[in-house]
């Protein structure tokens, strides 16, 4: 270990000598440049008096602001997924008749192959939903009677599967889970319902009674939504292009991405933020005491407390500065829910923190840019809240996330002319090589 160690670091100073930004971002944050989307954008800068200032962050969906999006849904008192899935696929809004119609189409393809279940669930269950996951995809492929044609329609049918079939495969891998390797002896197996939401179906599936509220539902529906897509830049999504852009067949691509997504620095952050809070809970007497929560955030900031890892999770993000549109939109349904359940003392605590934390960053570190709360800030929070263990807080972001990586894959197929290949300078000076016989 210590050889491959000594061998395989490289002076971090080169990389500013050779100007590579590392994480292909510069130092306000700003990824560079390696593709064209009409997909979705992300606003977090506006220009004023020609110069660029941070501005309260804006997502679009195929030009159109999530926010009216959802602002519309809630209205009219419906579910929404299924409505952002169309828009992310086709780049346009559906009547009322193209609506009914992609969700009948939905409704038809949650159903799994004969004996999948058993064969590629059950009898290997994963200690990660993730990896279970990923498998299963990869599986999906020996049932396709078409699994290589990467024509748009064959590729549009293949994914619209995936966005159908990925609340299933995540559930029911949880159970397998909880049942065989956690030991609880409740196993059981609830098949979707026709006439249910996506999210509708994933607490019916995944509660052994079947039951939940109206509201339960919505604010599951409204995290599916937020987690929808977010950019061509973030990991797993420029992995889908990357790996479509080689002409390979789409469940090898949907696993490479979930196999980005698995990371703790990309769909794990929500976990992070849940175990963090939990810390705050059993170390701060006064959730309402701003001197006392402030007090403990600077030793979370100097290393002192919890992972030792100087973070203060949730707060921050790659792009956004000034406020992350997905957290603004989820703060103010969480707080219903919150009320709901009789945890709106753990709401202010929530609010506290992310009031607090953003100026306690500041004065601790040279900043290029303003911190917020990020959507996942209060996801954790919310899928707890809803029951939702937390083995499957990431597997449920890619549930969602598999409408973004689908329009992604499909667009790279449109518009790719070559495979994605970007540079790396080797740095590694010439050695003589030494035969074997020779080495000392």
């Amino acid at each position: 270990m210590r050889i491959c160690m000594d061998n395989g670091a490289i002076d971090p100073e080169l990389y500013t000598k050779y100007s590579v930004n590392r994480g292909l971002r510069d130092l306000n944050g700003k990824g560079v440049l390696t593709g064209l989307t009409e997909i979705s954008e992300i606003q977090s800068k506006q220009k004023v008096n020609g110069v660029e200032e941070p501005c309260n962050g804006m997502l679009f969906y195929r030009g159109y602001n999530v926010k009216d999006i959802i602002a519309d849904i809630a209205k009219r008192g419906r579910y929404g997924f299924e409505e952002t899935a169309y828009i992310l696929l086709f780049g346009i809004l559906p009547n009322e008749k193209e609506l009914d119609e992609f969700k009948e189409v939905l409704a038809n393809y949650r159903e799994l192959p004969v004996s999948f279940v058993r064969d590629f669930i059950m009898k290997a269950p994963s200690g990660d939903i993730m990896n279970c996951l990923a498998r299963s995809v990869l599986a999906l492929y020996s049932y396709d009677e078409n699994p290589d044609n990467t024509s748009i329609g064959n590729v549009l049918r293949q994914c619209i599967r995936l966005i159908s079939l990925f609340p299933l495969l995540s559930v029911y891998g949880y159970q397998a889970y909880y049942y065989y390797i956690k030991g609880n002896h409740s196993f059981f197996i609830h098949e979707p319902k026709h006439e249910y939401s996506t999210a509708e179906n994933i607490l019916y599936m995944l509660r052994l009674d079947g039951k939940f509220t109206q509201l339960e539902a919505q604010l599951l529906d409204l995290a599916l939504i937020l987690h929808a897509e977010h950019g061509g830049g973030n990991n797993s999504t420029f992995t889908t292009h990357v790996v479509t852009s080689s002409g390979t067949d789409t469940y090898s691509a949907i696993a490479a991405a979930l196999g980005s997504l698995k990371g703790p620095r990309h769909g794990g952050a929500n976990i992070k933020v849940r175990h963090m809070i939990n810390d705050i809970k059993s170390h701060v007497k006064d959730w309402n005491d701003d001197d006392e929560i402030s007090a403990y955030l600077s030793k979370l900031l100097n290393k002192e407390a919890f992972d030792n890892s100087g973070l203060i999770y949730g707060i921050g993000h790659a792009v956004y500065s000034l406020s992350d549109p997905r957290a603004e939109v989820f703060k103010s349904f969480v707080e219903k829910l919150a009320a709901a359940k009789g945890l709106s003392d753990e709401y202010r605590l929530y609010t506290n923190i992310e009031r607090l934390a953003p100026d306690l960053i500041a004065k601790k570190r040279k900043m290029y840019k303003g911190v917020s709360a990020n959507v996942d800030f209060y996801s954790g929070f919310v899928y707890e809240m809803l029951g939702i263990p937390e083995e499957l807080f990431t597997p449920i972001f890619a549930d969602a996330r598999i409408a973004g990586w689908s329009a992604h894959r499909i667009e790279e197929i449109l518009n790719s002319g070559k495979i994605i290949r970007p540079a790396y300078m080797n740095v590694q000076s010439r050695r003589e090589y030494i035969p074997l016989e020779n080495r000392k």
